[in-house]
């Protein structure tokens, strides 16, 4: 994973004021280029950009997975243990729901890690994990 290139997101947003907060001021994101209609951060090392538009026509689903309801589309990032637990207490502090809390995924089989879901402000399900080692991430 030495050659990992950052990917690229882009989102329609019906409030770019509520994102900015949300990604620069609670999430710790960078904020990149913007204009009136649209703005980017640097989200972990990755380019996340959101564009103005009324309205969403992003279809939200759920699915089972280890007996939680994980919402459908979503998007992340892997954290280190440390990152993710400051993060987990800082979304607290700041009174952020969760969908599904943080808690440990597929305890003692392959793939064990930890995880948690919540939804940005425009309603885009988050969820952030770890493992132990980033070789567990592909490990079948």
């Amino acid at each position: 994973m030495q050659d990992l290139r950052p990917f690229h997101l882009a989102f329609g947003v019906p409030n770019i004021h509520k994102i900015r907060y949300f990604y620069k001021d609670i999430l710790g994101c960078k904020e990149g280029r913007s204009t009136d209609t649209w703005i980017d951060f640097n989200f972990f090392g990755h380019q996340l950009v959101f564009h103005l538009e009324a309205e969403s026509n992003i279809r939200f689903n759920f699915n089972d997975v280890d007996d939680k309801k994980v919402p459908l589309p979503h998007f992340g990032i892997i954290l280190k243990f440390s990152d993710w637990l400051k993060l987990a207490n800082n979304l607290k502090s700041h009174e952020i729901s969760f969908l599904v809390q943080p808690y440990t995924r597929f305890k003692g089989q392959k793939g064990e890690q930890g995880t948690f879901f919540f939804y940005d402000p425009n309603g885009l399900a988050l969820e952030f994990k770890y493992f132990k080692s980033d070789k567990d991430i592909f490990d079948y």
